[in-house]
């Protein structure tokens, strides 16, 4: 049923989709859906945290501690584009149709946010394992932007079936990593002028 609620959703968005068609798509009955989902609201949030999970499991899953700080990265980023280029609809959802309606928007944020943290503990244990230690606030702001490109371009890449994650993944990888790399190793970027 999930399943096919986050088709629905994906293709028609919240407000044009409705539960007889989630029932339909899903070979059950429309009060089968309520007794086991709840309502439209519920069944929606109940679609974002499956795919949050999902997302979460494929980047997780394929970071090893133990590898060095762009290993982890580029495992991370790799994961994260192949979860978006295997699950478009399951990417429209979280990104395209939560980020505007509350509540739905509150639980993307809060994922988001968890997202965010684990990058910045990330970029922290690299930090230190070089022997520096960078402001919390310079960490969440490596993090975020990490966060916003790489959201930007599974954006593209959900519309763009002919796009290869892992051509998406490298990418973005050599425009973060190559600065990144610079940072960690301590160097700054300055204003010539005032």
């Amino acid at each position: 049923m999930l399943e096919a609620a986050v088709r629905v959703f994906a293709e028609r968005g919240f407000h044009a989709a409705t539960m007889d068609e989630v029932a339909e798509r899903a070979g059950v009955s429309k009060p089968m859906v309520y007794a086991y989902l709840g309502t439209k609201d519920e069944l929606f949030v109940a679609c974002l945290r499956r795919e949050a999970g999902r997302l979460l499991e494929a980047v997780a899953g394929v970071v090893d501690p133990q590898l060095s700080a762009d290993e982890q990265l580029w495992r991370g980023l790799r994961g994260f584009f192949r979860y978006v280029g295997a699950n478009r609809d399951g990417w429209a959802v979280l990104f395209r149709q939560a980020r505007t309606r509350e509540p739905f928007a509150g639980e993307l944020a809060r994922m988001r946010r968890g997202m965010v943290a684990v990058i910045a503990e990330k970029l922290a244990d690299a930090l230190r394992a070089r022997g520096r230690d960078v402001p919390a606030e310079e960490l969440q702001t490596m993090a975020l932007a990490l966060v916003g490109a790489g959201e930007a371009l599974a954006d593209r890449l959900a519309d763009t079936p002919d796009e290869d994650p892992e051509r998406t993944a490298t990418r973005l990888m050599n425009a973060i990593w190559l600065g990144a790399e610079r940072q960690l190793d301590g160097e700054v970027w300055k204003p010539q002028t005032g």
